[in-house]
């Protein structure tokens, strides 16, 4: 085994974990150098307590993420050292040993482990290993920034076990605090941990995560005699080697090779994708580059080799495989050639220095005629797989030679660590490739000449002069590789050559590690579970990167980064973003005419009465409305009765849609401020003729509650939800938050049809009019648009539309109207009823100070038992110790417990005969013991002597029970004394802000350390924040600059004078709320008695638990607080300001882009800001849900970017996004909520005017269920059964879908399965219709008038080109514009037969294409004609 080979093996190495080396980050690389000084304490004494001198001691050090869970790297063992026990000291081990490393994964999660291993030798003179503990060290803060830890004083912390208990998924962040690690008394481990960057010089020839000693030699870095060679890295020097006339050999030929190599390429994917295309070798290259045994020194050369055939031709030509192709090849060997010079200018004469060749081609399936690639194939995927590899160690005396190496491949490990194709078995092989060998590669070496010198130092100019010399110029075509010759001339310069073009059509994501083409037969590609796990584990160099070099000229000495790392252009994500609405803005609403309201009235709607039971003053919609918050807050009636009123519902006319098309049920979901979401009851709709003034096609329904049974509710139509708002049920100043809410928002209810649970469409209504400014009682009636939006997915937007002045149009939004919904709202006054609440529901007062109680006021009394300590008064009332505490109550009465369990049991069985029985027994032994039996009295004597002893027994316990819990229940009331309760309300996205006043009881300064058990409680450290928040909250106390001291864990501190209170700034701020996945949403089958609902108060919570925080005040050097604050987090629901929802097949990822609303349309955004307009932030609720905004510069839109993983179907994924614009996120400017449907997708492909057949599988649930199918588009999208069927328990059962689109293009059809008794939604798809327009065989023309009448007739002839009888069937694409005389005809061969057309009168002017689809009896299109009709 070779130096380079001994070198490569011992330095293998575990790769960081796959999210780490997804999307590896453009940042450098962090040198760090751990000094490792000695281990003290006592755990080594017990791992050798008979003989010290039988066992030594190790230290081993491993990287590792928390994050992921995840070792990486290798670990890095210390030489042993013996044990030193000196008298009066504790046992120590002495290592002084010095250990470098680097590493770019600049992460708070990656942390370096350190463990201490006793190594015992035995008896047979084995060794076994035996942990004695080990230390975290953490690499980087919170802020990705390198620590600086000295421990040679103070000594890292021990834990008990191994490292491995880091793997247990319990271990969260942070780790040092988990409860399930115990730390080791007495022992520490005495270290230091800085960044070293002298290291960085040499990180080129040191790969990263690998942790290496002082001693350690490394080829290519100077070594020194018994000194630190990585204290000041020196480098080697190095020098330049030249490789040229360099060609490889496949065996037996180059043909047969690749032939061989397409076949078994071809027969893995015999029943994929690419069964019947042509599989072609579209290039073949070469890496080449320079490795020192740990990693490669620069990033490999790429050059492309070809045949040596078509460089004699002079031109490139590729080698193509078609299944069942047999082409006669000639046996005449061939090689692969490179004509240009190659410049290793990284080299080092070192015996572990090696020269690297890896062989790559590059696959791909052309769509071309005959095999031959089309004018499109540049665009077709690319595949790329590496086919053999060599290493070279060359001598270092030799300068020139001639060079030949065997190729390598199979499962082994390769620099490169890729997948390598291996020589398939001999029972695969043809009889010409049995017997051959992997294949050798040649080239002439040399370090230097007079020509290669000068060729090495050309200008660019000469080298560019020298190119039209070519024979054969290339063509100026950019489709059509270059010439060999220009290719060898233009890589005879520099180390990084020029790549072909067809680099330029693989795709990035296309790599060899993640082969588009996966192997079912393991003779193809094969590697050990060790290289796939190693695979790109250095990048770029174990991965594949394209465009990593510059094609331009560029000198020979560079600096790797620019070598290595992409440069990012600008670029815009393809799918387009959607325009956010704001939440100022609302549906389209016009008032309800007279005719209208008359009409309700007529139908019985109830009137909204004020307190003084008159009818409520009606507001026109259309008034403005002037807000006057100091109007409000001065009304008498403080107590506001919020009431909306559901009345009607106009169904819109749509094309094709009959009215037996539509629901005949409808349910509403909105969320009134801060108010639980609101789903209500399923309402009928019952036809109204003549309601208003509707258009001509549109019905009218008044809406009308349900009975359990189904049935309509006779009582008075419509639906009232009603919100009572009363100063008493809100936070103490929210009235002033309600008043704004109501001036500046938009209600958006949204509409759901009650059978099919479909949405039918959303309304946004504005609640500006329900500010009463002084009247008792106002109403307002709106006619509101239901509109549903449908995303595009591919909605081309020109730019002109988006930069057009004075427009701005949502982008890739299609708006449908669906009807209106005619909706009442009102605002009754009412007196408030803070005499009915007690005043311990409300919240305590919002000062932002909170006292401290620092236990100097004396104890006020209590129980050393109570829990609720803080709540006692000043005198406790006398209690039993078995009342108060369950453990001794069970150890005293367990039998007393059995006795009176057992006369319990008797007394409920006992009848009056029974008493009296018992009664003339006791009375009986009572005399008798009267009369001086002496035996009876001695047994009544020694039972009471048994009690007393049971007595005396029970007392002991209780006193020795007493004395166990002393110290504690008194060192629990103590901690009671000094500890201070404070009650926060919070929401989701805003900040709260508070200080404590902290007070030093001591005569003494102290440094006190603050720590805080909940990460979602922090102390404001940066003053600026704590700034912004004292302005922002009007708190008047002293701000202290650079007030507090970091500790090493990013503990702050704080220094205290002598008596001195400082007060110490905290926030809360909490992203996460009761979301995650739910069920499809559906109708409550609940009525509101008296139509009314009963509301709880806004701030009160309950879909989250009370969090109960706890912070400690500690001084320096002691374990006992000098104050505690517990804190109690109450959680409220927030404001919604608007809700998207989309449509997503289920488990796929939803990417979406949201434009911002111009940042000044925002609620509550300032006139005018220096500096132009404010920078957006962005918060997710969810946080598996990616979500991030970017700065466009000046004047340029701002889009919000989401990534959402979808669920399985049916289930809803809801989560919430807040957005800010200041950077210290104090209270978000708008919140946004989100709903993700997961659905089936399903799709299809068909032509309009043709029915498309499909089979969907049913599951059954766990029970028998009532089902029905329901389709978005009925007039589209068919199914069988059409009705209610019977979908059994755990079955399997298909249902039939027949599809057929009425115009071209793509759309998307939501089909749902409901449980028709339980309104339950069981399954539901989404039908991806991607549809195509059939060729049109005759085309019409005809004029006809406007307006009403009674339309037209005409006809067309069809003749039957077939020599049989034919059945024919007629469908049209406006159903409602014409309609035939006969649907279905049937002629005999060469018969002609005359259809009768019937045109509808049109509405309006202008011009239809009506298209006439002839099928044939399998429902495919014969022939389509087109009318033309001009109304005119």
């Amino acid at each position: 085994m070779g130096e380079w080979q001994r070198i490569f093996v011992q330095n293998l190495t575990v790769p960081p974990h796959n999210q780490r080396r997804c999307h590896p980050p453009p940042r450098d690389s962090k040198a760090f150098q751990c000094i490792l000084k000695q281990v003290e304490g006592n755990i080594m004494k017990q791992r050798a307590p008979d003989n010290t001198s039988d066992v030594e001691f190790q230290l081993r050090l491993s990287l590792f993420d928390v994050a992921y869970h995840h070792f990486f790297g290798k670990t890095w063992r210390s030489a042993t050292r013996p044990l030193k026990v000196v008298p009066g000291q504790p046992p120590t081990v002495v290592f002084n040993e010095t250990v470098y490393f680097h590493t770019s994964l600049d992460h708070p999660s990656i942390i370096l482990v350190v463990e201490v291993v006793a190594s015992v030798r035995r008896q047979d003179g084995t060794h076994q290993d035996l942990s004695c503990g080990f230390g975290i060290l953490r690499l980087f803060d919170s802020k990705s920034e390198p620590t600086n830890l000295d421990l040679r004083d103070k000594g890292l912390s021990l834990y008990h076990g191994t490292p491995r208990a880091l793997l247990h998924p319990l271990l969260q962040e942070p780790v040092e605090k988990n409860a399930h690690l115990t730390m080791v008394d007495g022992s520490r481990l005495q270290c230091a941990l800085q960044p070293h960057p002298l290291l960085e010089t040499v990180d080129h020839l040191l790969p990263e995560n690998t942790l290496v000693s002082s001693l350690q030699r490394i080829p290519g870095v100077l070594a020194a005699q018994e000194e630190d060679v990585f204290q000041k890295p020196r480098l080697m020097k190095t020098v330049t080697w030249y490789l040229e006339k360099l060609s490889i050999h496949l065996y037996p030929s180059l043909e047969k090779f690749e032939e061989e190599l397409l076949d078994l390429l071809m027969s893995d994917q015999s029943n994929s994708a690419l069964h019947g295309t042509t599989l072609t070798v579209q290039e073949r290259r070469l890496h080449i580059g320079a490795h020192n045994g740990f990693c490669f020194v620069q990033p490999p050369q790429v050059v492309v080799v070809v045949p040596e055939t078509e460089v004699a031709r002079g031109h490139f030509g590729s080698l193509h495989r078609k299944p069942g192709a047999s082409n006669k090849l000639s046996s005449e060997g061939q090689a692969l050639v490179l004509r240009s010079r190659i410049h290793l200018t990284e080299m080092v004469r070192h015996p572990a220095f090696g020269v690297v060749f890896q062989l790559e081609y590059i696959f791909s399936a052309a769509s071309g005629v005959e095999g031959k690639t089309s004018a499109t194939s540049l665009t077709m995927p690319a595949y790329m797989h590496s086919i053999r590899w060599a290493v070279w160690n060359p001598s270092p005396d030799v300068s020139s030679s001639d060079v030949i190496l065997p190729l390598q491949g199979g499962a082994r490990h390769n620099p490169s660590h890729v997948l390598v194709y291996k020589t398939p078995p001999a029972s695969m092989s043809s009889e010409e490739v049995k017997q051959v060998e992997s294949g050798t590669i040649q080239f002439h070496f040399s370090t230097g000449s007079d020509e290669g010198l000068r060729t090495a130092t050309k200008p660019l100019s000469n080298i560019k002069a020298e190119l039209p010399l070519s024979k054969n110029p290339p063509t100026s075509s950019p489709r059509s590789p270059p010439s060999p010759r220009l290719l060898a001339s233009a890589q005879d310069y520099s180390q990084g050559p020029g790549l072909s073009i067809s680099q330029l059509s693989v795709s990035p994501e296309n790599r060899a590690s993640k082969p588009p083409l996966p192997p079912s037969n393991r003779s193809v590609l094969s590697c050990s579970s060790e290289v796939q796990e190693r695979a790109h584990e250095d990048s770029p160099q174990g991965g594949i990167s394209h465009l990593e070099y510059d094609l331009s000229y560029s000198a020979p000495v560079q600096e790797s980064s620019s070598n290595d790392q992409l440069q990012e252009l600008p670029f815009t994500p393809i799918h387009m973003p959607i325009m956010a609405l704001g939440a100022h803005s609302g549906s389209s609403s016009t008032a309800l005419t007279r005719a209208s309201l008359a009409r309700l009235r007529a139908s019985g709607c109830p009137e909204i009465l004020d307190c003084n039971k008159e009818p409520a003053q009606v507001v026109d919609p259309a008034e403005p409305v002037n807000v006057d918050p100091q109007r409000e807050e001065a009304d008498l009636l403080q107590s506001n009765e919020i009431v909306f009123q559901f009345l009607a519902f106009t169904r819109a006319t749509q094309d094709g849609t009959t009215s037996a098309m539509w629901s005949k049920t409808i349910y509403f979901t909105f969320q009134f401020y801060r108010f639980p979401p609101v789903t209500t009851p399923r309402l009928q709709l019952v036809k109204a003729d003549g309601f208003g003034t509707v258009p001509s096609g549109a019905s009218s329904h008044i809406l009308v509650q349900m009975n359990q049974d189904g049935t309509p509710n006779l009582g008075s139509p419509g639906l009232k939800v009603k919100y009572m708002v009363d100063p008493s049920s809100l936070k103490p100043g929210e009235q002033r938050w309600f008043i704004r809410y109501v001036a500046e928002h938009s209600l958006q209810i949204d509409a759901w049809d009650g059978d099919s649970l479909l949405l039918v469409g959303s309304a946004a209504v504005k609640l500006k009019h329900l500010l009463r400014q002084g009247r008792t009682a106002v109403q307002v009636h709106h006619d509101l648009e239901v509109v549903t939006m449908e995303y595009k997915q591919d909605a081309p937007v020109m730019s002109g539309e988006l930069l057009r002045p004075g427009c701005v149009k949502p982008i890739g939004i299609h708006a449908v109207m669906k009807g209106r919904l005619h909706l009442s709202l009102a605002n009754v006054g009412h007196l408030s009823e803070q005499r009915l609440r007690k005043s311990s529901s409300l919240p305590p007062s919002r000062s932002r100070i909170v006292a401290s109680h620092d236990g100097t006021s004396g104890f006020r009394g209590g129980s050393l038992l109570s829990i609720n300590a803080h709540s006692s008064g000043n005198v406790c009332q006398a209690q039993k110790l078995a009342d108060v505490d369950s453990e001794l109550a069970a150890m005293l009465f367990s039998r007393l417990r059995e006795v009176s369990t057992a006369f319990q049991h008797t007394h409920r069985e006992a009848s009056i005969t029974r008493r009296r029985k018992l009664e003339r027994m006791l009375s009986v032994r009572r005399r008798e013991s009267q009369e001086g039996d002496g035996q009876k009295r001695a047994s009544f004597i020694m039972g009471r002597h048994e009690d007393r002893i049971q007595h005396s027994r029970d007392l002991q316990i209780i006193e020795a029970y007493r004395e166990r819990i002393k110290a504690e229940s008194i060192a629990g009331m103590l901690s009671q004394a000094i500890t201070t309760h404070h009650t926060l309300y919070a929401m989701f996205g805003t900040t709260e802000f508070f200080e404590f006043a902290l007070k030093n009881p001591y005569s003494v300064q102290h440094t006190v350390t603050i720590e805080i058990d909940n990460p979602e409680l922090s102390v404001i450290v940066d003053s600026r924040e704590w700034k912004h928040f004292k302005e922002l909250t009007k708190t008047i106390t002293p701000l202290e600059e650079d007030m507090f001291h970091l500790h090493e864990n990013l503990t702050p501190q704080v220094y205290l004078r002598p008596k001195e209170t400082v007060h110490i700034p905290f926030k809360y701020q909490a992203f996460t709320t009761e979301h995650g996945a739910m069920k499809q949403q559906g109708p409550t089958e609940l009525t509101f008695s008296d139509c009314k609902k009963e509301t709880a108060a806004p701030w009160k919570s309950g879909g989250m638990q009370t969090k109960h925080i706890k912070v400690s005040f500690t001084a320096h050097g002691s374990s006992k607080p000098i104050a505690v604050l517990s804190v109690d987090v109450e959680f409220q629901p927030h404001v919604i300001d608007q809700t998207f929802r989309f449509y997503h097949p289920e488990l796929t990822f939803l990417k979406k882009s949201i434009r911002l609303p111009p940042w000044h349309t925002f609620p509550g955004a300032p006139a005018g800001v220096p500096g132009g307009e404010p920078e957006m932030y962005v918060r997710c609720s969810d946080p598996n849900v990616i979500c991030e905004t970017k700065k466009m510069g000046p004047g340029e839109p701002q889009d919000i970017f989401l990534k959402v993983a979808g669920g399985p179907s049916p289930q809803i994924k809801r989560f919430f996004v807040a957005i800010y614009t200041d950077p210290w996120l104090a209270v978000p400017t708008q919140i946004w909520q989100f709903y993700l449907h997961s659905l089936q997708r399903v799709d299809v492909g068909c032509m309009t005017g043709q029915l498309t057949r499909l089979s969907l599988v049913l599951r059954g649930t766990q029970a028998i269920r009532k089902v029905k199918a329901y389709s978005s588009q009925p007039q589209e999208l068919k199914v069988d059964p059409e009705g209610v069927f019977i979908l059994p328990a755990n079955g399997v059962q298909d249902l039939h879908v027949g599809i057929r689109p009425q115009r071209p293009g793509s759309q998307f059809i939501y089909l749902n399965l409901v449980d028709v008794e339980y309104h339950q939604l069981v399954s539901s798809w989404l039908v991806c219709v991607s549809c195509r327009q059939p060729l049109i065989s005759k085309a019409f023309e005809i004029v006809l008038p406007p307006g009403g009448g009674k339309g037209s007739n005409k006809r067309i002839t069809y003749t039957n080109p077939y020599p049989t009888r034919r059945m024919y069937f007629l469908h049209t694409n406006r159903p409602d514009l014409l309609q035939f005389k006969e649907d279905s005809f049937e002629i005999g061969r060469g018969e002609t037969y005359t259809i009768g057309l019937r045109f509808a009168p049109s509405r309006s002017a202008g011009e239809e294409e009506i298209l006439i689809y002839i099928n044939d009896r399998e429902d495919k299109n014969e022939e389509t004609f087109c009318v033309k009709v001009t109304y005119q």
